[in-house]
């Protein structure tokens, strides 16, 4: 064992055991299933081939998604959704299908990220002031304008410090270092209110073996639901889009061997029903944990290996310490990683830039903080889709007068049901007392729609003046 990779775990344990506990919190469930989570990133997910250096656990991401699970099926179900999810990964990559996720828009992906993170956001605000939220995106947005008359003022103060030392401390390199920024918020704010012995909401410890809930044959039994279905299919598909996302990351952040998509597919899949077996949460690679990894100095998986060992060992020796962290320190923990998920600074250059990528991203965003994170994402691909459609849809009429021998017409390009409004407004305004030559050959594609309309205009045009219809190519 390098000294390096045993340096590299104790950093990212400090690091993922607040996210840990925040995620599941946020989730709305037992915040000892989030360490489940995470001691199986590390020992399972971590023992396996993929990607060396990238940690896995539960994620900001998938809180959103997993928090609707939990309030439409209950705690119960969210083992047999999780390991439905697991079992759809570990499919996809025995099948090798892991390098298609790199060819999901980037936009589509952004805006997921932001539509997340809006709602993360709005309602981990209310935790932060020790106040209900309401169920809907659009209501948590709408709520926030009446939220400073309904909170805790206590707990504001706690979570608003909490994200004030998340922003300050990383400046300070050296001492970010020795101490990860979210342990020294999460830690200064639980050391605050234990010894001021403040009226705020701490986290509720249930011990580690009465929080585990593995799931019944009549859980099974949901698996014919049709929103099941289609819950265990999201929760596959995010997991491992963001996990494949972060392993691109993170192969820029360290010279060592790239990540085998597939086999790191079947790792997030083997992670991931074990996790369902336990009941715990979906895990993802983290780019926040893997990212501290490779800073650290780690060189091996043995840093993410020995990161779940810590964890395994804090939640069985010391699970009482976690029953004195205030709830509104981990809420201004994730508004913090929230705001991150939003890419304020990539809306600039993709205005001045690609302005039809914005317009996914946006309304990809809106769509999640409006309706809920699987719909908004099939509304970000279904407009990528149609974007990419229109964009390589580019037909061009030319023209050439030949005097006596009439008109020769070219049309260049891709001749779609998308750009035949154009092509047949080009050709209509042509002159009907001329003789006129149609050539075909510089169309690199020709759909049913477009073919059919051109038949129909050269059947229309004046006797006297035939249409030829030809192809140069």
């Amino acid at each position: 064992m390098r000294k390096a990779d045993l340096l590299a775990s104790f950093v990212v344990f400090l690091v993922a055991l607040p996210l840990c506990v925040g995620v599941a919190i946020a989730s709305g469930v037992p915040a000892e299933l989030g360490l489940v989570t995470g001691i199986v990133g590390g020992l399972v997910a971590g023992v396996m081939p993929g990607s060396c250096l990238q940690v896995s656990g539960p994620a900001a991401g998938l809180t959103v998604l997993v928090y609707e699970a939990v309030q439409s099926y209950g705690v119960q179900a969210l083992g047999v959704l999780v390991l439905g999810a697991g079992l759809v990964q570990l499919a996809l990559g025995a099948l090798r299908l892991g390098r298609w996720f790199r060819a999901v828009s980037v936009a589509v992906v952004q805006g997921m990220l932001a539509g997340i993170g809006l709602v993360l956001i709005a309602g981990q605000v209310y935790a932060m002031g020790d106040a209900a939220a309401p169920a809907s995106g659009v209501g948590k947005v709408a709520g926030l304008v009446s939220l400073v008359g309904d909170a805790d003022p206590v707990a504001l103060v706690i979570g608003g410090a909490t994200v004030v030392v998340l922003l300050l401390w990383p400046r300070w390199r050296r001492g970010a270092r020795l101490v990860p920024a979210p342990l020294l918020a999460v830690g200064l704010a639980s050391v605050v209110t234990g010894v001021f012995d403040l009226s705020v909401r701490r986290v509720e410890v249930r011990g580690l073996l009465d929080a585990v809930r593995p799931p019944g044959l009549e859980d099974f039994g949901r698996l014919t639901e049709v929103g099941v279905i289609g819950t265990v299919l999201a929760f596959a598909l995010i997991a491992s889009a963001e996990s494949l996302f972060s392993a691109a990351a993170v192969d820029r952040l360290h010279r060592g061997r790239r990540t085998d998509y597939d086999r790191e597919l079947i790792a997030q899949g083997a992670g991931n029903a074990v996790c369902g077996v336990l009941g715990a949460l979906p895990m993802t690679a983290v780019i926040v944990r893997s990212a501290a990894n490779v800073q650290a100095g780690a060189r091996t998986k043995v840093s993410r290996v020995l990161h779940g060992v810590w964890l395994l060992v804090f939640t069985a020796v010391l699970p009482g310490v976690l029953g004195v962290i205030p709830v509104a320190a981990l809420a201004g923990l994730l508004v913090h990683a929230g705001c991150k998920l939003v890419p304020v600074r990539e809306l600039g250059p993709l205005w001045r830039e690609h302005r039809g990528e914005l317009v996914v991203l946006v309304v990809t965003a809106v769509a999640i903080v409006v309706g809920n994170l699987f719909e908004g994402v099939l509304v970000g691909l279904a407009l990528a889709v149609a974007k990419t459609a229109w964009d390589i849809s580019h037909v061009h009429v030319e023209t050439e007068d030949r005097g006596d021998a009439g008109m020769v017409v070219r049309v260049v390009g891709h001749a779609t049901f998308l750009r035949l409004p154009k092509l047949l407004d080009a050709l209509e305004a042509l002159p009907h007392d001329r003789d006129v030559r149609l050539e075909l050959g510089g169309l690199r594609h020709l759909d049913h729609a477009c073919a059919a309309a051109l038949e129909g205009w050269a059947a229309g045009r004046d006797h006297e003046r035939v249409a030829t219809i030809s192809s140069t190519s």
